[in-house]
């Protein structure tokens, strides 16, 4: 008699059910929507309206991020022949 390690024998079972539980996915995918090629084809201009959208906000994250980022502030340099003298 043939030896069925426990390796073997869970994949056995693994394919058991999981070729019952294919009917159940089948019987949800024959159900009909009734929406055409325009319906399809709006839905995907809705879409990329959105994704247009998150471009530039993504960038703007970006540029508050690297902000955030930055420690010191830039200072104006002072001028170097202008120290201790008074205009008058």
């Amino acid at each position: 008699m043939k030896h069925i390690t426990l390796r073997n024998r869970i994949a056995l079972w693994l394919t058991v059910f999981g070729a019952d539980v294919t009917t159940l996915w089948a019987a949800d995918a024959a159900r009909e929507d009734n929406s055409g090629l325009f319906v399809w084809i709006f839905l995907g201009f809705c879409a990329l309206i959105v994704v247009a959208q998150l471009i530039p906000a993504m960038m703007m994250l970006m540029g508050v991020a690297k902000g955030a980022k930055k420690e010191t502030l830039e200072t104006a340099p002072e001028m170097a022949g202008q120290q201790g003298t008074k205009n008058v």
